[in-house]
Order: C-alpha cells, then structure tokens, then sequence
C-alpha cells in the first residue's frame, strides 16, 4: 500500500543514514476509503494526489514545530537544513497500515518504520520556495483557525510544486544541500 509520510531535510537524511524511518507518531497519508468517499470523482492517481498534498501540509507543521523532544526525534526546524517540505512516498503492507478517518479522510496510522527499500520516491520543495515555506509553517496555525490572510501564506507555499527523487537520487540530492 502506497503511504505518504511528511518529513524533514534531517529526517530525510535519517532515513539514508540510518535505512530507516518511523513517521512522527505513525502518522501518513493515503488513499483511503474514506479519501475517495470524500471526493465525488477523481482517478486513483488524483486522490493519491490528495493525498500527497495532505503529507506536503503536515510536513509544514513538522518544519513549525520547536519541540525539543521531537526535534531530538529528527523533526522540527533545523537551523542547518533547508526549510522545505519533503514528503516520502513509500510501499508498505497493507496490514501495517490502520485507517485513522476520525483525523481525516486521508490519515493512517504506519506500524513500525519505513525502509530505503520501502521507498518509491521522494518529493521535496525547490530552494524557489523555501521564503514562501518558511512563511508558511509560521502561519500554518492561524490558517487553521480561519486566518484569511495567513490562508493566503499558506497558499503561497502550496502553490510551489514539489520536485520528485528516485530512491536512488536522494543520498546524491543530500550531498548537494
């Protein structure tokens, strides 16, 4: 089953160090069936989409985050990384996978970690964006909560595409940072 985890440039960088990653609290994204209820038409491909927008957000909370418990855990900004929202698409068993709709319609719940070998990309934000994506992750909240004009920040992140990896680019793209 394919599952969008939301990351970090230093979870990334987890991830090709350690050939492993745990998604923050289990937390992805996916085409679920509550996703395709939500949506009154769209390909299999559209709702992935969806989906992988939904794990573009959360990376944006991940990079507003100044937990010192969760940056120990490799999220949450980090003043020697990019701000850029990273988002990992990987396969994983479908029994490994739990359906969480009473968060949202696209939400699971991922046991255990994800691999290197997992992985089917990895999609992560141009240095074009990251002025708009840092402002975005300070307005993430206010958004949330109805801000017209911090919706409108938010927007301006969202409308930068995220650049796509192979597997075997990644370790390559890092050296590069």
């Amino acid at each position: 089953m394919r599952v969008y985890v939301p990351a970090t440039i230093g979870m990334l960088r987890h991830l090709v160090s350690e050939g492993q990653l745990a998604p923050v609290r289990g937390t992805a994204f996916s085409l679920t069936p509550a996703l395709r209820e939500a949506y009154v038409s769209g390909s299999n491909e559209e709702l992935e989409y969806a989906a992988l927008l939904d794990a573009a957000r959360a990376s944006l909370r991940l990079l507003a985050s100044h937990d010192d418990a969760e940056q120990d855990s490799g999220s949450g900004i980090d003043e020697k990384e990019p701000p850029r929202r990273v988002v990992i698409a990987a396969d994983v068993e479908e029994s490994d996978v739990t359906p969480r709709p009473d968060l949202d319609s696209a939400v699971v719940r991922v046991a255990g970690s994800v691999t290197l070998d997992d992985i089917a990309a990895v999609h992560v934000d141009a240095v074009e964006a990251e002025q708009a994506v840092v402002a975005a992750a300070d307005a993430i909240d206010r958004a949330d909560l109805g801000d017209l004009d911090a919706d409108f920040v938010l927007g301006e992140a969202e409308d930068h595409e995220l650049a796509w990896y192979a597997p075997q680019e990644v370790p390559f793209f890092l050296e590069l940072l």
